[in-house]
């Protein structure tokens, strides 16, 4: 965040520009990054790249480019690609929060009692694996986070989570990377050995 800033789009400066200096920086930033990151990846300039990543909405790229999808904590970006729909959530492994209170307000009753047995930084632990999962899933649903959160229910067994409401199923895969924790959401017809993870260029899997 404290390194030189990526060359971002015009309309994206202007978003940044109403935004609030710490939240500004993190736009340009992730904004920066992500297009510095597709260019490689589709051998394009950064600023053709036709992304559509407002200030709170969810980000999209134009028809015939992909999808996208990204998640950035106090010291990381995760940036997410695919041909088909896909979400990415990443959050620090430390944080610290209420893990009762948080699974009580937003877990199904079946995701409760999986924790049941689970008690202060290994509850913690995994109730921050499970938010990841499901802030990944209304990614990919391109949803809104505290409208779905409670109906977004993960199985560790078949690792697919389920969304109660409208029926969306999607496949799951996470990680435990250093400090962090990742997260992605993908269509169920897409392979996991498809998945490419790295970091920096390193091939974390």
């Amino acid at each position: 965040m404290n390194g030189s800033q990526k060359p971002i789009t015009a309309r994206e400066e202007a978003y940044a520009r109403a935004l609030p200096s710490t939240r500004a920086m993190q736009f340009q930033h992730s904004r920066g990054c992500v297009r510095k990151a597709l260019a490689e990846l589709l051998k394009v300039p950064a600023l053709t790249i036709p992304l559509n990543a407002p200030p709170g909405k969810p980000p999209k790229l134009a028809k015939g480019w992909g999808y996208i999808s990204f998640s950035h904590c106090c010291d990381a970006l995760f940036i997410g690609w695919s041909k088909k729909k896909i979400g990415v959530d990443i959050e620090r492994t430390d944080r610290s929060f209420n893990a009762n209170e948080l699974a009580k307000r937003y877990y199904s009753n079946k995701e409760i009692d999986s924790l049941k047995d689970l008690k202060d930084d290994e509850l913690r632990f995994n109730v921050l694996k499970k938010w990841v999962i499901k802030e990944a899933a209304i990614k990919w649903q391109r949803g809104r986070l505290l409208e779905n959160i409670s109906h977004w229910n993960y199985c560790d067994k078949s690792r697919l989570a389920t969304h109660n409401q409208h029926g969306f199923q999607v496949k799951v895969h996470q990680i435990i990377n250093n400090i962090w924790c990742l997260g992605i959401a993908y269509d169920r017809n897409v392979h996991p050995e498809t998945l490419i993870i790295c970091q920096d260029g390193i091939n974390l899997k």
